[in-house]
């Protein structure tokens, strides 16, 4: 089995239509296999390879080392476990569902 790396990177800013939570799941190259992202109001952002709302997408190279992500002091990223990320996808997955914000 490959090994995923788990990030969670908090986005300090004033932009109402972008998240201020990025949650990514990326493979042993770092290439994003699946995110999440948390905005202020409306429902959570998905993507995966096969499913996309909120015009989420998958990144188009890899994701920087954490080192370089928190070199911009808007951005504050924090390794997080496997099981940290499946709790967010899951409970996106069922916030979508149902039509509900995150809170």
């Amino acid at each position: 089995m490959l090994a995923m790396e788990y990030i969670r990177v908090d986005w300090h800013h004033d932009f109402p239509q972008e998240p201020i939570i990025l949650y990514s799941e990326m493979n042993e190259n770092r290439w994003e296999v699946r995110k999440v992202y948390i905005f202020r109001d409306g429902p959570p952002g998905i993507a995966s390879a096969t499913k996309s709302t909120r015009d989420v997408m998958l990144g188009e190279g890899p994701i920087p080392p954490i080192s370089e992500i928190a070199s911009d002091s808007q951005f504050e990223p924090r390794e997080i476990t496997k099981e940290e990320f499946e709790e967010v996808w899951s409970r996106a997955i069922q916030l979508l569902s149902q039509g509900s914000t995150w809170s």
